[in-house]
């Protein structure tokens, strides 16, 4: 893996990214805060979901919520805790766990859990029931980058068909610039100097109790129906 954030610059705008996603979730009429990492002194906890988990559907069911958020993003919460007990590391803050076992491969393991944690809860963030458009700075930024919405969400589909085996897709912003990527496993875009606005997820567990093999179909029911693009402006707006 690459180095991490380095600079005050990138260290002020992950922590204000953060913060976005706990708008949001208030915003969504749950009253809870989405990322509770920072100046941590307890345990890491399981943030709440910024929905109900019936909210999004047809797209994904609530049993699949239920299976991937009570089971899978909890398994991460509580192995990350398990693995931290007893370091260094068990009073840092999530991102901070993050980008310092990024530089270690014997830390491999903590940071695929902690990383996981992280992804999962931004994940939860960038979809919303009933989604919405891009407007303002964010649509004239991808019109820039991208051409369209249209050629946005393609780039974004195609990210996410092009991920082999489990990973993440992304749009970030990269040296200015508006892209579309794709990550494996739990990496995540932040410890290669990159801006997150959102992303889907593509491990198999997010979509496979309603899609089967059919990721395309689970992609495409977010970029059309489900992706909150408000929740991508703050990010941008922030960067």
């Amino acid at each position: 893996m690459l180095s991490p954030y380095q600079t005050n610059h990138d260290r002020r705008h992950f922590l204000k990214t953060m913060a976005a996603a706990g708008v949001v979730a208030a915003g969504a009429g749950l009253g809870v805060t989405a990322m509770p990492f920072t100046a941590r002194a307890a345990e890491i906890e399981l943030p709440k979901l910024p929905f109900a988990e019936n909210a999004l559907e047809p797209v994904i069911s609530a049993r699949t919520i239920s299976f991937h958020y009570g089971k899978h993003h909890a398994g991460y919460v509580k192995k990350t805790n398990a693995a931290i007990k007893g370091t260094p590391l068990e009073s840092k803050s999530l991102e901070e766990i993050i980008m310092e076992t990024s530089k270690n491969p014997d830390q491999q393991g903590i940071f695929n859990n902690a990383a996981q944690v992280w992804n999962h809860t931004f994940y939860w963030n960038s979809i919303s029931p009933g989604g919405g458009k891009p407007d303002g700075a964010l649509l004239k930024k991808i019109n820039a980058d991208f051409g369209s919405l249209d050629d946005c969400k393609k780039a974004l589909a195609d990210a996410a068909a092009s991920r082999f085996a489990s990973g993440w897709a992304w749009l970030v912003i990269d040296g200015g610039t508006l892209k579309a990527i794709n990550t494996m496993n739990a990496d995540t875009p932040m410890v290669h100097g990159m801006t997150p606005l959102l992303t889907i997820d593509v491990w198999e567990h997010a979509y496979y109790l309603d899609y089967q093999n059919r990721r395309g179909d689970y992609v495409s029911g977010l970029l059309d129906k489900l992706i909150n693009w408000d929740f991508a402006s703050k990010n941008m707006e922030m960067s």
